[in-house]
């Protein structure tokens, strides 16, 4: 008996569904909106984004999807997140509470006992740029004071005017992410008429709300959450939509490891995702993705300077035609 979920995810495959719709059909963009100069301002430091980023993920929980547990001491986690700068992350992003679909809700207290101790020790070892994913402003403040340099704000910014107040004020860098509900309510909200279109639509409030509190463009960064409020049919849209985002402002793509890839490669076990994580990282980059959230960072980078390498080749003879 077929599977109609397996039926319609090979289809996917064959030919993902994008929007006809461009960017630019009645678009408004927030004043700034598209710069000229690939900089990320991020707590006093400028961060060139004329090549992709790649962001190394140190999830300090005993419950993220992938590796919850693995670096839940500070000993462990700093020997991973050493590990990643050495094979080449240009940020390390660290996280003390699981947002994956239906992940509990973690006390502020608990996450900062988490994540201080390894932003701290990091942030005396390395002049690598430190981003703190959380979705709470008291948690991003310690954070910051403790050395990091830029919020994740993994929760739907537009409103949070005390997360915005704690990023103006330290001028941290921030990544804007799209999301509805909680981790709890999140697949339950995983009803759109356009992914894309809304998205993109949410993005740009999100980006307004934070230039109108005195936060300014440069220090943005604008993220289509793949799995947040997601399906895997939507995720391929997004995906397919990267250069379409990317008119927006800088991109990160944080498909590393995620559902949507082992359904489609039927592969439950998150560890073994490499070969589709390596696969959307690559497409993102080349359709305009300025930063790449992933586990596996020195893969990531050695499929990324093929690429580039290849592109610019490419690219070059196209001009010389």
């Amino acid at each position: 008996m077929t599977n109609p979920k397996a039926k319609r995810l090979k289809g996917m495959q064959q030919r993902p569904k994008t929007s006809a719709k461009t960017a630019d059909e009645g678009a408004t963009f927030p004043a700034g909106a598209k710069r000229s100069t690939p900089l990320w301002r991020c707590k006093g430091r400028t961060l060139s984004l004329a090549t992709p980023l790649v962001m190394g993920i140190l999830n300090v929980t005993p419950d993220s999807f992938s590796d919850g547990g693995r670096y839940l001491s500070t000993a462990r986690a700093l020997e991973h997140a050493l590990a990643m700068i050495a094979a080449g992350a240009d940020i390390v992003d660290v996280g003390g509470e699981s947002t994956r679909p239906g992940a509990p809700t973690l006390d502020e207290a608990e996450e900062l006992q988490r994540v201080l101790p390894v932003i701290q020790e990091l942030s005396k070892r390395v002049s690598t740029p430190i981003s703190i994913d959380t979705r709470h402003a008291a948690v991003a403040q310690q954070a910051l004071d403790a050395g990091a340099h830029i919020v994740n704000n993994v929760a739907c910014f537009k409103g949070d005017t005390v997360m915005a107040t704690v990023v103006r004020e330290t001028g941290a860098g921030l990544v804007l992410m799209h999301t509805r509900g909680t981790p709890q309510t999140m697949m339950s909200l995983a009803v759109y008429e356009d992914v894309v279109a809304t998205v993109e639509t949410e993005l740009k409030q999100a980006l307004a709300f934070a230039q109108e509190q005195g936060i300014p463009c440069e220090a943005c960064v604008l993220d289509p959450g793949l799995g947040f409020a997601k399906d895997a049919e939507q995720n391929l849209q997004l995906l397919a939509a990267v250069n379409r985002l990317s008119v927006l402002g800088p991109i990160l793509v944080g498909a590393s490891r995620k559902r949507f890839i082992g359904e489609l490669c039927h592969q439950p076990d998150p560890t073994q995702r490499l070969s589709g994580s390596l696969c959307a990282a690559v497409w993102s980059a080349l359709q305009g993705a300025s930063i790449l959230r992933v586990h596996d960072v020195k893969e990531t980078k050695e499929s990324l300077a093929l690429a580039l390498a290849l592109k610019a080749i490419h690219d070059g003879e196209k001009r010389a035609c």
